[in-house]
């Protein structure tokens, strides 16, 4: 029982710590390391007796420059190289390329409420590609948000579905993905074909219905009438947004590594194996041919590429120190053996065991995002528990790792301390808790189908 309460001190700890602003990755690396020294005080060796420095004090050091050994040449380094590609698409104006084709169809849409129906399944499409929350979200914003509002569409309404248009953590480029193919053992694209895409799509469609309708009856209940905007201040000329963009047939370079990874596996041929890594290479490779090719500026072009790199050394601060702090965090956590009793005593329940954990990992997902605002910061820390506590019940791993991984994205919707939710509120000049309200009953509701649908099609 004293692990168990000691272990929900020091989450708690953690959990206030990244509320005040604390930078997350030290945060969980410090928790981590009490965790450990808790651990061999009753007896439990940080580090295997293979790996020992022969020293107590030197082994807490170790045991995290083994967890960066795992992680950094291969996790840590997929997720830079599709930080860097995503840095240099934007620097030569692919990304602006793509969101202004999706856009231009939208403005053939009359209905408010349907134009944001579709706006958010736009938005989660281009996600695939775009793979910042905070960056798809203010790149939104600055295209999308002022043909909503000349459309007719309330700022409050369209702010919400701007906000939510990155709640799954979908497809290859996601660093959740990532990590949950990874602890399924498992490819990233077969985890976003086989796993991820059936029950994607029953929240997708949830999503969008669910904003049709509940952004209506907000709008109805407030007063803000839909079809305000179209006589107000609000009228933009949209094409500023697009200032930078690439031509029309830049659209399909953010593309380009997805459609690889897909084509070249097993699923469609076998023949050609393809690792994410290489796949981004080549898509860097042509992207660069193509730029030369449209400018004729080889200095121009080349100075470009310090994009990639930049990319992934800002990635490598943030997403990839979060990983390695977080499996530090998890591992003492582990070692304590908190979880492990928690995980034991839902394992217990007989027929229930099964659902008590699914909710119960569940649970803990959703809160250690609103508390702390970040999906990736709470997928990281516990998602190395999904494989124990999937074996402790019998289940599928796959049925646990799918809900919770993609909670993750949802929870953070629903979190007005969210970098997205900040952001997006910041430039519609509202304030995150109005947009949360709004945003709230969809993400409930796709929290429902998410579980239903894992269950189904899982």
């Amino acid at each position: 029982m004293i692990e168990v309460l000691l272990t929900l001190a020091v989450i708690a700890i953690v959990a206030w710590s990244i509320f005040q602003n604390y930078y997350p990755p030290t945060v969980l690396l410090l928790a981590g390391l009490v965790f450990l020294a808790v651990a061999a005080f009753m007896g439990v060796d940080p580090v295997a007796a293979k790996k020992s420095t022969q020293f107590l004090g030197f082994d807490f050091a170790q045991a995290f420059a083994e967890q960066m050994k795992t992680r950094l040449p291969g996790l840590g380094l997929n997720i830079m190289w599709i930080a860097g590609f995503s840095y240099y698409m934007d620097k030569i104006g692919a990304s602006k390329a793509l969101v202004k084709a999706c856009v231009r169809p939208l403005s053939a849409i009359r209905s408010p409420y349907v134009l944001l129906a579709v706006t958010y399944v736009i938005g989660q499409f281009m996600a695939l590609f775009i793979n910042s929350a905070v960056g798809l979200g203010l790149l939104l914003m600055a295209s999308i948000f002022p043909l909503l509002v000349e459309l007719g569409v309330s700022r409050t309404s369209a702010a919400a579905v701007i906000g939510s248009t990155c709640c799954l953590d979908l497809g290859p480029s996601s660093s959740n993905a990532m990590r949950a193919a990874d602890l399924l053992n498992t490819d990233v694209v077969t985890y976003f074909v086989h796993n991820q895409i059936p029950v994607a799509l029953c929240v997708i469609a949830t999503v969008a219905v669910g904003h049709f309708f509940v952004q209506r009856w907000f709008d109805l209940r407030d007063g803000q009438t839909a079809n305000a905007g179209s006589n107000s201040q609000e009228k933009r000329d949209v094409s500023k947004a697009f200032e930078g963009a690439g031509p029309a047939y830049y659209a399909i370079l953010p593309m380009l590594p997805l459609f690889l990874l897909i084509v070249f596996s097993p699923m469609v041929y076998a023949g050609v194996k393809l690792s994410l890594q290489t796949a981004i290479i080549i898509s860097i490779l042509i992207a660069f041919a193509v730029d030369l090719v449209t400018h004729m500026k080889v200095k121009d072009v080349i100075a470009r590429t310090k994009a990639v790199y930049e990319g992934m050394g800002k990635v490598f601060t943030s997403t990839v120190a979060l990983i390695c702090c977080a499996e530090l965090f998890a591992l003492g956590m582990t070692k304590v053996g908190g979880i492990s009793l928690m995980i034991k005593a839902a394992a217990s329940m007989e027929s229930a065991g099964i659902w008590v954990m699914l909710f119960v990992m569940i649970g803990i997902m959703v809160i250690a995002t609103l508390v702390t605002g970040s999906g990736n910061a709470a997928f990281f820390a516990f998602s190395p528990l999904l494989p124990e506590a999937a074996a402790s019940v019998g289940m599928n791993a796959a049925i646990l790792a799918v809900p919770v991984q993609l909670s993750a994205g949802i929870a953070r919707t629903m979190c007005p301390i969210a970098g997205v939710m900040i952001a997006v509120s910041s430039i519609a000049g509202i304030t995150p808790f109005q947009i949360v309200r709004r945003t709230i009953p969809v993400m409930a509701m796709a929290l429902v189908v998410n579980v239903a649908a894992s269950a189904i099609f899982l």
